[in-house]
């Protein structure tokens, strides 16, 4: 905050909150918040129905709770009176406009300032706490994938698949999916974020699974492409380039390294195979408490990999009227290297 120049920070969005106070809370339209002042006080905001929730996180700092019949900007206005900050850092990719303009309305003076950044690079390098948490996670995305694929059989829907591979994880203790569970067959395959229906599984489909988890607040993703009873020359040669693509891209995955050559590597392999112009997306994403977080595995991206470092590697060709193939895995840098945590085999299956 001192590097930031800013006398204080309002944070309000829930995976920031719950990763600097451990309280995890899905506020709807309701204020929930994190108020700390570069002296170190600290203060979280939350519904009063939700305080003993925060008080059994572990939180230590202030709290300060509100009713539903009472307005929370006007209990802090009064919790901030003393001391009122010159200058506070908000997270402008969450903060709405509302909501700044309510804080303008308490604290008149204040300057405001973008810290999305600062954020972002406490939550990039995680502990040996948060490491744990992950794998959990991707080894609960892998029995999501299986039983998506021993699901398969001729005249199944999609969300027919889909509602066992979530009734299994459930069963596992699994709350939220990490973002739609998809699972798409035949032509749908080819559109990299299609969503699933009621169409039916038929001989020669691509099937394509792309699903994960949260468990304890962090996040899981994992994509799978299967054929089904048969596959065409053309599929298969898009499933191994696309295999080779992943791989080429994950041995490159070493400390102090620009992880915008991993997206450079893949794409080069897929250009060389010919289908440059399907590979639609960047590489990966990191992840962590949020399923898309920093870093952006894109081409232009200058930041060095370094251990700790959470992301996806997921390259895809997209093929109309052919189908898609997209094969990801959720990496972890180790001073060893890169650890895959989704482990599901990614050989080329073709399910009788």
């Amino acid at each position: 905050m001192a590097n930031e120049n800013v006398d204080a920070v309002f944070i309000t969005s829930k995976a920031n909150v719950y990763y600097i106070s451990n309280y995890y809370t899905d506020p709807h339209e309701r204020l929930v918040a994190v108020y700390i002042t570069k002296s170190g006080d600290t203060t979280l905001i939350v519904p009063a129905m939700e305080k003993a929730d925060a008080l059994a996180s572990g939180w230590k700092g202030d709290i300060l709770t509100y009713s539903d019949s009472e307005n929370p900007w006007e209990l802090f206005a009064q919790h901030v009176n003393n001391h009122p900050p010159l200058s506070i850092g908000i997270e402008k990719n969450h903060m709405t406009v509302e909501r700044q303009e309510a804080l303008q309305g308490i604290l008149p003076s204040c300057r405001f300032k973008n810290i999305n950044e600062l954020l972002a690079s406490l939550r990039l390098l995680k502990d040996q706490s948060e490491y744990k948490l992950l794998k959990q996670a991707a080894q609960l995305a892998d029995l999501g994938v299986k039983t998506g694929i021993e699901s398969i059989e001729a005249g199944k829907g999609e969300l027919e698949i889909v509602a066992q591979i979530e009734y299994i994880l459930k069963q596992q203790g699994i709350r939220d999916m990490s973002f739609s569970t998809m699972v798409l067959s035949g032509q749908k395959t080819a559109s990299p974020h299609g969503t699933p229906s009621l169409d039916q599984i038929n001989s020669g489909d691509l099937v394509l699974f792309d699903l994960g988890v949260v468990f304890e607040g962090y996040c899981s993703d994992i994509t799978r492409t299967v054929a089904y009873q048969s596959i065409s020359q053309k599929q298969e040669d898009i499933y191994n380039t696309v295999l080779t693509a992943q791989q080429k891209a994950i041995d490159a995955v070493k400390s102090d390294t620009d992880i915008g050559l991993l997206n450079r590597i893949a794409r080069s392999h897929i250009k060389e195979a010919g289908y440059g112009n399907y590979f639609t997306h960047r590489l990966g994403h990191g992840i962590g408490i949020d399923v898309h977080e920093y870093p952006s595995l894109n081409s232009n991206n200058t930041l060095k990999i370094q251990k700790g470092m959470s992301f996806t590697i997921e390259p895809g060709i997209y093929v109309p009227h052919i189908g898609g193939v997209r094969i990801e895995d959720q990496v972890f840098v180790t001073k060893e290297g890169p650890e895959l945590l989704t482990k599901y085999p990614k050989e080329l299956q073709i399910i009788k």
